[in-house]
């Protein structure tokens, strides 16, 4: 039998499309771009204090190439790489007590880049007070090194945390810089995509419905699988929704996830334990298509992070084998946040989206992060800066359940 020929609807055909484009305005970092200019502002997280040693590391932030290392004294310094003399990097330089030493002609410099010996030059260096290595400020806390790289006279107060205060001593901080955790050594630290595809993921809660839920296995709590009624709002730190879902038991569940200025998440645990998160984490721009993620978590004082993996940490459920050991075929099979992120491209092309009443909460945090631009731009100071306050900032994330109703 001969099927009836299907006429084609040609409408919509890819030929011809205008150009592409990125929205350079939300994605772009590097120095002297509107969202470059406004991400300095803030303080962020560049190494996991553990691992800044004597021996110098290349570092990559906002689009620029930096060193760390500690000094003998213990003290962290943040340089750029190439020596104010004669320009070989310092990245081959050695530390001692006072600073780092260049190892072409010895300069050495200070963790706050002051040249304090030129060996080569008469008295060891007559005008060595007149150069300086550029530098950027560091501070330590809850187990990071954090930069500020932004203009000295609008550096702000580096924030403390209400989850991270005044722990119980059964429990301990640990932090790390595994961008893509699947254990150990197998980290992935380094994210081949623009920052915001991530960060904006937070407050995306319909993708848990689907992609963490029903489109393979259930990645997290099966209970998660149940469409939520979602609200958003605008807090003194930037937006937070709540996704309200009424679970199979009866119960009735409010997580609330915050999307905090200008990179911080702080995700609900995922198998909906009850109570505010003990975990934060920073999407940290490293270029305008990498970035790297840091975390914080509150983990028992007398376990091993690395062999029991804090609760809050992403788990295969339902995969047969872990991530990193996943063939590309398996991983079409089981796709998780790295294959829904990745494969929007290293920036993705925002006028080729359909943005939908799910969509809202990115909306909300886009239209939030240009006023934030602008108002950088106009000379203000964007949300959550603080100056001279010494406040502990409220994270204000977890899973709340309502009271039973025969418990009301």
């Amino acid at each position: 039998m001969t099927l009836p020929a299907t006429r084609l609807d040609l409408n919509g055909c890819a030929y011809g499309r205008p150009v592409q484009t990125h929205d350079a305005e939300l994605t772009e970092v590097g120095p002297g771009t509107p969202c470059g200019e406004y991400l300095r502002r803030y303080w962020h997280p560049v190494a996991v204090s553990d691992g800044v040693t004597t021996r110098p590391q290349n570092v990559r932030i906002l689009g620029e190439d930096l060193i760390i290392f500690r000094d003998g004294r213990g003290r962290p310094g943040l340089l750029t790489p190439r020596c104010a003399h004669r320009g070989t990097s310092l990245f081959y330089g050695k530390v001692d007590d006072d600073g780092i030493r260049c190892c072409y002609h010895g300069w050495q410099f200070d963790v706050q880049g002051r040249c304090i010996d030129q060996p080569c030059e008469p008295e060891r260096g007559r005008h060595k007070d007149k150069v300086r290595q550029p530098w950027y400020p560091v501070q330590e806390r809850y187990g990071l090194v954090f930069a500020y790289m932004g203009p000295p006279e609008k550096m702000p107060d580096l924030p403390r945390w209400d989850i991270f205060e005044d722990l119980p001593g059964e429990e301990k901080l640990f932090a790390t810089d595994s961008s893509f955790s699947v254990g150990g050594d197998d980290s992935i630290k380094i994210i081949p995509w623009n920052w915001l595809q991530d960060w904006e993921n937070t407050l995306d809660p319909f993708h848990v419905q689907v992609l963490h839920s029903t489109f393979t296995s259930a990645q997290f709590a099966k209970e998660m699988a149940v469409m939520p009624e979602v609200s958003y709002e605008l807090t003194e730190l930037g937006v937070r929704y709540t996704a309200h879902r009424r679970l199979p038991d009866g119960r009735e569940l409010d997580r609330r996830s915050p999307a905090i200025f200008p990179n911080i998440i702080s995700t609900p645990d995922v198998h909906l334990l009850a109570g505010p998160s003990t975990t934060m984490g920073w999407v940290v721009p490293v270029d305008d298509t990498h970035h790297r993620r840091f975390h914080v978590m509150r983990i028992p004082a007398d376990s091993d992070p690395y062999v029991t993996r804090p609760r809050q940490m992403y788990t295969e459920q339902g995969r047969p084998k872990r991530w990193i050991d996943m063939s590309a075929e398996e991983r079409q099979e089981w796709p998780s946040d790295w294959e829904a992120q990745c494969g929007q491209g290293p920036i993705t092309l925002h006028s080729e989206e359909h943005l939908a009443t799910s969509d809202q909460g990115i909306a909300v945090l886009r239209r939030l992060m240009r006023k934030q631009i602008r108002l950088v731009q106009d000379g203000g100071d964007p949300i959550g800066v603080t100056f001279g306050a010494e406040a502990t900032q409220e994270v204000g994330s977890g899973n709340f359940f309502r009271p039973l109703a025969a418990e009301a």
